[in-house]
């Protein structure tokens, strides 16, 4: 435990190799971080209308490992320079566990991916008519108002499906009818679309890049902990 003596060439190389390793991982923890936060701020709104937690699961988890990852990218970098066996063994024993937590972030993406479509159709069916149910279904009428804004679609299937709810609502129009709650402007200016198969593309793509960048920093991991073992063993 402590301080290794000069090591040869070899030993150098592994020492230089789990550094660079390690500003990898820093840097995939970082992207992963901003992956995570940026899912939570920009597409949580959606979270009312997938009739599963999985998404936003998937984020928080890929979150909290990316600030986990971060740290201790940190301490391998020193670890690695120092060559302090005891902080290479320590070092060893997180990224395994941060590793095993990040790969199953990224698998609850794509497992998610692969059953959004039949759970989403579900709950947007269900969620019509809480869209105007007041304060007790605010987040059922904001998620509806954001897909339908920013994905440019209306209703489930098309704009028929709110007839039997009170009317297309106002975040369906292309062009925004003011003081008005509903969309009965021209026929031309309702999107046409409905939102259940673009917003499961949109959801899917997301998805995926959660998932992708999940499994991407726990490959990189394996790295880390291949250097980190070699290292902690040439240090006498």
């Amino acid at each position: 435990m402590g301080y290794g003596r000069e090591m040869d060439g070899c030993g150098q190389f592994m020492k230089y190799s789990l550094f660079l390793a390690n500003i990898l991982i820093f840097v995939g923890g970082c992207v992963v971080l901003g992956i995570g936060v940026w899912t939570l701020v920009d597409k949580a709104q959606m979270n009312a209308l997938l009739g599963t937690n999985l998404f936003l699961g998937a984020a928080y988890i890929l979150i909290v490992t990316g600030a986990v990852v971060i740290l201790i990218a940190f301490f391998g970098c020193l670890g690695a320079i120092r060559e302090i066996k005891c902080m290479l063994l320590l070092y060893f024993m997180l990224v395994f566990l941060v590793f095993v937590t990040m790969l199953v972030g990224g698998i609850l993406g794509y497992v998610f991916r692969e059953k959004v479509g039949v759970t989403m159709e579900q709950e947007m069916q269900r969620s019509l008519s809480q869209y105007r149910g007041g304060e007790q279904h605010k987040e059922t009428t904001d998620a509806w108002d954001y897909i339908q804004q920013n994905v440019k679609c209306c209703g489930v299937t098309g704009p028929s499906n709110w007839i039997s709810y009170g009317g297309v609502p106002a975040s369906c129009c292309k062009q925004r009818v003011l003081n008005s709650a509903i969309c009965t402007a021209v026929p031309t200016n309702i999107y046409d679309d409905g939102c259940l198969e673009k917003t499961v593309k949109f959801v899917k793509d997301h998805a995926a890049t959660l998932g992708g960048a999940g499994v991407g920093v726990a490959c990189l991991m394996i790295l880390g902990m291949i250097f980190s073992c070699a290292l902690f063993n040439m240090i006498e």
